[in-house]
């Protein structure tokens, strides 16, 4: 029997993290970075990246440039064996016709929704398959969220300056829902996981923090280190036999 320790080592694998600028992604980089992967990062902004970390400038809704960003990255690394998918157009997005009420949402807004959080996990996979099956422990991970499988609590947002446009909730929906495909698809050589976080604390108005908190059994937001122990649980062999799951980090938020 394989020790815990043995089963959780990234040792000599190689990871390529897209969206590995933001706050979660950062949070991924440097977990797999800690487990001994070589970490490469496909994102707009390369600021802020881990030490050791490869940076690929890239704008992951332009299909030619990410599929090239992949290539790039799994040459410079000699291969890859984890895929994770952390780039997200979320709910503080200024974007016009976005973080509106409903009825003044624009398709433009809900199309760059699919595009940054579903289109390009499908491009980003379909390039980077080939390596992943040639690893033999090829491991994809989604980050959808919560309001992929749950409708929005609106009461959560009344008199304050947030939003939960509809385009979120059907790009990370249809996320997880690209993963269980994938997960059958690739197998058995690449394995396909989701991980579902519930909200995570980023400076929101005090009154919204105090709904969540009230709404959430475990009584707080999430963090980025609270995702952490998922991402190794799901990108090592600690995971070997786990494939088509969508793993909730949320505090107890979807128990209710």
């Amino acid at each position: 029997m394989r020790s815990i320790s043995r089963l959780s080592s990234l040792k000599g694998r190689k990871a390529l993290v897209a969206g590995g600028a933001g706050h979660v992604g950062r949070a991924v980089c440097a977990t797999l970075a800690e487990l001994g992967a070589r970490v490469a990062v496909v994102d707009l902004d390369a600021k802020g990246l881990p030490k050791g970390a490869l940076a690929f400038p890239c704008d992951l809704t332009d299909e030619a440039a990410t599929r090239r960003a992949v290539r790039d990255a799994a040459k410079r690394l000699g291969g890859l064996d984890i895929l994770v998918h952390a780039a997200a157009l979320v709910g503080t997005s200024t974007l016009e016709g976005w973080a509106e009420p409903f009825e003044r949402q624009t398709t433009k807004a809900f199309d760059a929704a699919l595009r940054v959080n579903l289109t390009s996990a499908f491009t980003l996979v379909q390039e980077a398959a080939p390596a992943l099956a040639r690893s033999g422990k090829g491991s994809v991970i989604f980050f959808s969220s919560i309001y992929g499988s749950v409708g929005p609590d609106f009461g959560l947002y009344a008199g304050l300056k947030m939003a939960n446009p509809a385009g979120y909730g059907a790009s990370k929906g249809g996320l997880a829902q690209l993963a269980r495909h994938l997960a059958t698809t690739l197998a058995p050589r690449v394995r396909v996981n989701v991980i579902s976080p519930g909200g995570i604390e980023r400076g929101q108005p005090k009154e919204f923090q105090r709904r969540y908190q009230a709404r959430t059994p475990l009584g707080r937001l999430a963090t980025e280190a609270d995702v952490q122990g998922a991402v190794a649980y799901l990108a090592s062999d600690l995971s070997a036999y786990v494939t088509g799951h969508n793993l909730v980090v949320d505090g107890g938020w979807t128990a209710w």
